[in-house]
């Protein structure tokens, strides 16, 4: 089947940019043009401002424009899942309203996808009017994400990517609620390519994403996909019973063989409670395995991917 006979559907969340929809949608035509067959899904996660007046102009003038319109602000990770359910092509690319994302690097997406690529990566390399603060947090976040994670999340991997229809039929498959769509992706697997880029300054508006919405996000992320939050009682319990032991062996020794340090009361019964700690903490981590094990359930993620059957 020739490239121009596939279906591209072009994901785009909106919160608050009526400025820099006219803009995107200018950009994204000049860019798309006649070569594809193409639909837009813009999602209109609660906007406060016009966004929804103009996201409607548009769906009213060109067909191949379609509008969700949240109920009020659900997040960019649910719009871009809401995107994701509802699109129809053999191939979707997620991008942001912002601009930030570089139109003009969609053409190597699907380039990359036509050589057999199922799953295209944007990682940043630069973003212009980036803050040091956000800059440090990133950069330390991937760092601890990839330490205590089971998988490996590539650093500055962004939401602009493309997915294969196989990947968007099986990411439709996960039901949980708190996410982080790029990580569950990644999750996924597939074969995977990657495109650098330097983000564009945003032209209109300001980020909606706050630091504390981003410090929720990366939280939520940990919990997603690492266990070790919920096993660190139980690894500071082993440490402490470890310690205090020893400690406890060598004030024994001391006290009834050796007694050269005399060791008062106080201190015994200091050692005492904290070996009792560690075996409560010790008790809390196994506790925490079982915990582990129902959330791994309540999670519903299937136990394999199958890419296809012959």
């Amino acid at each position: 089947m020739e490239l121009e006979k596939k279906l591209l559907s072009i994901i785009v969340p909106v919160y608050n940019e009526e400025k820099n929809i006219p803009l995107f949608y200018e950009k994204i035509q000049a860019v798309l043009g006649v070569n594809y067959a193409w639909e837009i899904i813009f999602i209109n996660d609660g906007s406060r401002d016009k966004s929804i007046i103009e996201l409607e102009k548009i769906a009213g003038q060109d067909s191949r424009v379609h509008v969700i319109d949240f109920s009020r602000n659900f997040g960019k990770e649910i719009a871009l899942t809401a995107g994701i359910n509802s699109c129809q092509g053999a191939a979707c690319i997620i991008l942001d309203a912002d601009l930030q994302h570089p139109i003009e690097k969609i053409p190597d997406f699907i380039a990359k996808w036509e050589a057999g690529a199922e799953v295209v990566v944007g990682v940043r390399e630069k973003n212009k009017g980036e803050g040091l603060v956000k800059k440090i947090g990133s950069y330390f976040f991937y760092k601890m994400i990839n330490q205590i994670s089971d998988m490996e999340i590539v650093t500055r991997a962004t939401d602009f990517r493309l997915l294969d229809r196989v990947v968007i039929d099986e990411f439709n498959k996960l039901s949980e609620r708190n996410r982080m769509t790029r990580a569950l992706i990644d999750w996924l697997g597939f074969r995977r390519e990657y495109i650098r880029f330097e983000a564009n300054e945003r032209i209109h508006g300001v980020p909606a994403y706050s630091f504390w919405k981003l410090v929720r996000l990366a939280f939520n992320s940990v919990i997603s996909f690492s266990l070790f939050p919920l096993k660190l009682a139980g690894y500071m319990g082993v440490i402490i019973t470890f310690l205090s032991g020893l400690l406890g062996i060598f004030i024994m020794v001391d006290r009834y063989i050796t007694k050269e340090l005399h060791f008062s009361s106080s201190v015994i019964l200091a050692v005492v409670i904290l070996f009792l700690i560690g075996i409560v903490l010790i008790c809390l981590g196994l506790i925490a395995l079982y915990i582990a094990n129902i959330h791994a359930e309540v999670t519903n993620r299937p136990m394999y991917i199958v890419r296809k059957k012959k």
